[in-house]
């Protein structure tokens, strides 16, 4: 019987396959290409997804696999994965991006990898286990919004099926709110205190970008809800995120609500 600690464990030796994968193809071309949604795709994201699926396969045959670029199988156990996050910014060779992964048993993230191949930044999580980021334990932080040390993320683009625009404009009458390029990369400036909260107006199989960083972000210390302050599964889609150091979570759900319709 596999305990969460052995996930970890594979979870970790995946994602630093993935990012000797990332830098590979990083400097030279990528392979860049557009899928139908209008998003970026490259050799990278491609490459890894499949090595996932194959190293899932061998080692947990009972266990499924979401990828952003490729799915397998069907379990209550899914490994959750999005190759690179933040693939924009990495077809176009500018630093930030990350990979993602996270073991979602009956719906719920247990265990949480990413890591930021650039800056060598490994960010760790186990339910009920704590947080941590190359082995040193992290926590968010404790600022308000007008604090002038908060600063916060945004994900905004046309396909959207929430439109946040509205949202942001009342909250940076407050706060510093800035489009980092990877909302996953993001989170983790939320899950290690730098961040105060971001916010994501993905649904459709964008429980990928989102799964790991809610047990991460949650075992910091900080809060995870959809774009209403609802709880939801990771092992489909999702509707929109909020991801906080909690302390201004209410705050932000309830100027979404003050501005959007719950689509669910």
């Amino acid at each position: 019987m596999e305990t969460l600690e052995e996930y970890l464990d594979f979870a970790k030796d995946i994602a630093k396959h993935a990012g000797e994968v990332m830098m590979k193809y990083f400097k030279q071309n990528n392979g860049a290409s557009y899928k139908g949604d209008k998003t970026i795709v490259t050799l990278a994201d491609t490459e890894i997804n499949s090595y996932l699926i194959k190293q899932v396969k061998e080692n947990y045959p009972s266990h499924c696999v979401d990828g952003e670029e490729e799915q397998f199988g069907k379990s209550d156990y899914v490994w959750v994965c999005d190759p690179v996050d933040g693939t924009a910014m990495y077809a176009r060779h500018i630093p930030v991006a990350v990979f993602s992964l996270a073991l979602v048993i009956k719906g719920e993230s247990k265990v949480g990898v990413v890591f930021d191949p650039f800056t060598d930044s490994l960010y760790t999580a186990i339910r009920g286990k704590g947080a941590y980021k190359n082995g040193e334990k992290i926590t968010v932080n404790d600022y308000e919004l007008d604090d002038m040390k908060t600063v916060c993320h945004y994900d905004l683009w046309p396909e959207a099926d929430y439109n946040i625009s509205k949202v942001l404009q009342e909250l940076g009458n407050k706060t510093y709110i800035i489009g980092l390029g990877s909302i996953i990369r993001a989170c983790m400036c939320v899950a290690s205190g730098d961040f105060t909260f971001a916010i994501f107006p993905g649904t459709k199989h964008k429980n990928c970008d989102i799964a790991a960083v809610k047990v991460i972000v949650e075992e910091a210390g900080g809060t995870v809800t959809d774009l209403f302050g609802n709880e939801q599964r990771y092992d489909e889609s999702i509707n929109g995120a909020v991801i906080s150091n909690g302390k201004i979570h209410n705050e932000v759900t309830e100027t979404v609500k003050k501005y959007l319709k719950d689509r669910k």
